[in-house]
């Protein structure tokens, strides 16, 4: 290797510094879905678990529309410690439900070392958020769960800071990464965050890793979730993780960048016209062949009839 070569040439790429490009490995979630290739994969669902029927309803919606994940939060990191923190167990059991009713993998953030064992019997793929991108134990124990990762880019983390991120997830036995954009703290305040599309290029160029991209957090706002959604499909990215909301004014978490159903079916389609032009296509939701992954089983008698209810009060 190179003098001259960052450290994370180690595992996150392929070729030498000054080699060709490095082609992407698709990351295998299920026997039916892996993310990297030429199909463009979106997961999407509401940013918290709130309830068993809204989680429902989002799930059997996204799907129709194309969605291949349901992305949902039963662990929540917050800004305000008062801030509603998610259903956490319960929140699993929702998930693992709504899987068991829909056949549908779930992404889902794990917070904790303490956490990672029982969210991976449940979760399709762990997420690991902008706020734990350099918690290091974490993402050492990720490296042992066995379950693919979704490793997000801190707030104001270099690439080069995210790639070394992704390094502690592979040196501890996992290379089944997938990096996410999801926008960095500018001087720029109009928007939650400013997306950087330049990375999705930089990342695909220095790594094999694939690469998402959320714009749901980049922007803040729903109505700039389209237009970058499809900017980073036209730059490369592999895939997309989108807030839906059946009813997002009423949503206990991130409110303002959550889409209606409607407004996700539109943004299906137009990305599905990108796709297209790039000479690639969506990957849909395909029905597993067998029973749900790790075997989980759900207890309808589990299922809380309406969480939000109790949880309104926290938020």
């Amino acid at each position: 290797m190179s003098h001259t070569a960052p450290e994370y040439a180690l595992a996150a790429r392929s070729t030498a510094v000054d080699g060709p490009n490095p082609s992407t490995r698709p990351v295998r979630i299920t026997p039916t879905l892996s993310i990297g290739g030429r199909e463009i994969v979106v997961a999407a669902g509401p940013c918290s678990v709130e309830g068993y029927e809204m989680l429902l309803s989002s799930a059997h919606h996204i799907r129709n529309s194309g969605a291949a994940l349901l992305r949902g939060g039963a662990f929540k990191p917050r800004t305000s410690p008062y801030a509603f923190q998610g259903l956490g167990e319960e929140g699993l059991l929702l998930l693992a439900a709504v899987r068991e009713q829909t056949g549908m993998p779930i992404v889902t953030e794990v917070m904790d070392t303490r956490q990672v064992s029982r969210v991976a019997q449940v979760a399709d793929l762990l997420q690991v958020g902008a706020r734990n991108m350099q918690n290091f134990p974490l993402l050492a124990e990720l490296g042992r769960a066995g379950k693919p990762v979704l490793l997000k880019r801190g707030a104001s983390a270099r690439i080069s800071e995210l790639l070394l991120a992704a390094e502690y997830v592979m040196a501890n036995g996992n290379d089944r990464v997938i990096l996410c954009e999801r926008g960095i703290r500018t001087f720029e305040t109009i928007t939650r965050n400013t997306l950087d599309i330049s990375a999705i290029p930089v990342l695909k160029r220095e790594t094999h890793l694939p690469v998402i991209v959320d714009p749901s957090h980049a922007g803040g706002r729903a109505d700039l979730v389209l237009p970058l959604a499809l900017a980073a499909i036209a730059a490369g990215a592999d895939g997309l993780i989108i807030e839906v909301h059946p009813d997002p004014i009423t949503a206990l978490s991130d409110a303002d960048q959550q889409l209606t159903f409607a407004q996700f079916t539109e943004l299906m389609h137009s990305v599905a016209l990108i796709a297209a032009a790039t000479r690639r296509s969506i990957h849909s939701y395909t029905p597993p062949a067998a029973a749900p992954a790790d075997g989980i089983a759900t207890q309808p008698t589990l299922v809380p009839r309406d969480a939000r209810r109790r949880t309104a009060a926290v938020a």
